[in-house]
């Protein structure tokens, strides 16, 4: 008989629960720590991830998705902290925490208080990344796989995106999916350190942090980086009148050293 098939993201947890448990120093492993801006929040976090994905890939004998999960990304970090000092934001909702990565943000989301956590990454590492770091900060997120941008997505009362425009393409696609939860009802939250695709004029900043770097290929030891908000139908009566791009004074800026 032959033995039933695990999907990608079981397999992918299979191996990370080894990685987790195989002890040892050197760069290519994962620690359990305190996230830097966020020390509430612990993640399994490569010491080096490039390290840690070139050791995977050759005990795989095949190419592995970038480990975008194993480093704590600024955008991330600064929608966690934002969560956390404005528990109100989730407490009681549904959230969906999009291209979720490590989890961060929908783990501080379940410790604000939310009613249910999503937690939606494309690639399985990520979905098992989630689960074991959810299980380690002991609350509950429901961890799935697969691309939802052509579709509505999970029912959400909080929708959340760090650092989710480092790409053109990627960011041509997460817009609309984004402004189509604005119009159902959702509120949209999105942590971006000014990747380079962010459409500012279209989106109002609500808050500003000053964010240790941790992730790889950075030279700067803190990025500033906003929390922001998409416009709906062109302006958001919240935000009053101005943008984003430094015409609004934006007297709602918490600016967190």
């Amino acid at each position: 008989m032959l033995a039933p098939m695990r999907s990608p993201a079981a397999a992918a947890l299979a191996v990370l629960e080894r990685e987790i448990d195989v002890p040892g120093e050197g760069l290519d492993r994962l620690r359990l720590v305190a996230t830097p801006f966020v020390p509430e929040v612990r993640l399994h976090l490569a010491e080096d991830a490039i390290v840690w994905w070139a050791r995977m890939e050759a005990a795989a004998g095949h190419a592995l998705p970038p480990p975008y999960w194993a480093s704590a990304w600024a955008g991330g970090q600064a929608l966690a902290r934002h969560l956390l000092d404005h528990p109100e934001l989730a407490a009681g909702r549904r959230v969906l925490d999009l291209a979720a990565g490590s989890g961060l943000v929908a783990i501080a989301a379940a410790l604000a208080g939310a009613a249910r956590v999503v937690a939606n990454d494309i690639d399985p590492y990520a979905v098992a990344a989630v689960t074991v770091n959810a299980r380690a900060n002991r609350v509950a997120v429901a961890a799935v796989g697969g691309d939802l941008l052509d579709s509505d997505g999970p029912e959400a009362d909080l929708l959340v995106a760090g650092d989710a425009f480092y790409d053109r393409r990627l960011a041509e696609r997460m817009l609309p999916f984004l402004r189509r939860a604005v119009a159902r009802g959702a509120r949209v939250l999105v942590g971006d350190p000014d990747r380079g695709h962010l459409p500012r004029d279209l989106l109002d900043a609500v808050a500003s942090y000053r964010v240790p770097t941790t992730e790889p290929a950075v030279d700067s030891p803190v990025r500033r980086v906003e929390v922001l908000r998409p416009r709906a139908g062109g302006a958001d009566p919240e935000a009053g009148s101005g943008s984003a791009r430094g015409s609004n004074p934006m007297p709602d800026v918490a600016d967190r050293p």
